[in-house]
């Protein structure tokens, strides 16, 4: 039996799984600001609480990124992705289980482990899947599963709080990660160059490309973290992931808190509103990746490409933002275009987050691609714990610094990716 286009299967697979990973991450954030008085928090404390639960749940995520990087580079993405998303889906499930904030926060430190594991694998299956020209796209598919997830998490997980109450709803979303798993073993059986149903015609497709062929990931030596560290666009890309994913974490995990506290929304309005920046976020990861890879289809070189992509997104999310600041004390009355504006910010984020995200697999060849991607993911989280515990110090008394916060990062990513980043030749 032979597919044509089963690099197709094997990303949308790989979408659908960050999908179920956005689902269950997202889950807490939307319950939180109602089930926090079952844990015997009282109010005043509930976000202080939910940066603790966000910190144990990052740390986790920053382990999980490095060595799960490690992982699919050892054992391959196939089993490699298998592992990680059947880890954080029993982990998910076992929140249902939690009778105390200390249980609770374990079962949180598992679930970012393995969740982790998601992107240094779907950048390494990219690598493998597809050729330089088309990865950006591909990378815009699987980020757009980020924002899918985002989008239909909380009229999920809403109409499951409501329906079935928080613990049954942590139960039944576990479940959706060890469903995915038989498809992905199934589909997903051996490499391009090895497996049975892929045809000549796609195979010739994907190995062909001189970055994506298989001699040239055969010869490149195995890299140490230390021997890594020493290109200026490992660096590029670790210190941009530092700088611009705390921006999207300030929304994936505060924004349910901003509308109960800004407007006053029950969990129903946040099922109601919430989904609209993350559809905008969805537009940006295909829009993003489509820019990028016409560019290159036209002759651009794709580090060129990538970076003017981040650019773009960079401008898109600064605007937006500087325009909150202005409009702040009016949007409390305008919930719909508070909305639009945060989700033009998002839109922004997916756009450039893909191209930047897939700079490893345009840098590096063989088995350091997921490790580099690992090691920027990793950092991504480092910067997101330090916001994480920012927010509940900074918004007492209004978001101003929230937003001026996400104003900053911005302009310090870009920076950070276009001059700190260059390309070298080398083996690796």
């Amino acid at each position: 039996m032979k597919i044509k286009g089963l690099r197709w299967y094997i990303i949308l697979l790989i979408g659908l799984a960050t999908v179920i990973n956005y689902i269950d991450r997202s889950a807490i954030n939307i319950m939180w600001p109602y089930i926090y008085h079952e844990f015997g928090i009282a109010e005043i404390d509930s976000k202080s609480t939910l940066a603790l639960i966000t910190t144990f749940f990052m740390l986790a995520y920053a382990l999980g990124q490095t060595f799960t990087g490690k992982l699919m580079d050892s054992i391959g993405t196939r089993l490699g992705m298998a592992i990680s998303i059947g880890g954080w889906s029993i982990s998910i499930a076992l929140h249902a289980l939690a009778k105390t904030l200390f249980s609770f926060n374990i079962f949180r430190f598992f679930l970012g482990f393995f969740e982790a594991g998601n992107w240094p694998g779907a950048t390494k299956s990219n690598a493998e899947w597809f050729p330089a020209k088309e990865r950006a796209i591909a990378q815009g598919i699987f980020g757009a599963g980020a924002s899918l997830g985002s989008v239909i998490s909380a009229p999920i997980i809403a109409l499951l709080f409501i329906m079935f109450g928080w613990k049954t709803t942590f139960f039944l979303i576990g479940c959706l990660g060890v469903l995915w798993v038989i498809p992905w073993l199934f589909i997903n059986k051996a490499n391009p160059d090895k497996h049975p149903w892929i045809t000549e015609e796609e195979k010739e497709h994907i190995l062909s490309c001189e970055v994506a062929a298989p001699d040239a990931a055969l010869d490149a030596p195995v890299l140490t973290w230390a021997e890594l560290l020493r290109f200026r666009n490992t660096w590029g890309i670790i210190l941009g992931r530092f700088f611009i994913d705390p921006v999207w974490w300030l929304f994936v995990t505060w924004l349910p808190t901003f509308l109960k506290e800004q407007f006053l929304f029950d969990i129903k309005q946040i099922g109601a509103f919430t989904w609209v920046p993350y559809l905008f976020a969805a537009i940006g990861s295909l829009m993003g990746g489509f820019y990028s890879s016409k560019l290159i289809r036209n002759g651009m070189d794709p580090e060129k490409a990538r970076k003017r992509a981040i650019t773009v997104g960079c401008i898109l999310m600064l605007a937006a933002l500087l325009a909150i600041l202005f409009y702040l004390s009016s949007l409390k009355e305008q919930p719909i275009l508070a909305m639009c504006l945060i989700g033009i910010t998002l839109f922004g984020f997916q756009f450039l987050i893909g191209n930047l995200q897939t700079l490893p697999s345009d840098y590096y060849n063989g088995k350091n691609v997921g490790t580099v991607a690992g090691m920027g993911g990793t950092a991504a989280v480092v910067g997101t714990l330090f916001t994480t515990w920012a927010v509940p110090v900074i918004t007492q008394t209004s978001y101003v610094s929230f937003f001026v916060l996400g104003a900053v990062l911005v302009p310090l990513t870009w920076v950070s990716v276009k001059f700190i980043s260059s390309k070298k030749l080398t083996e690796a």
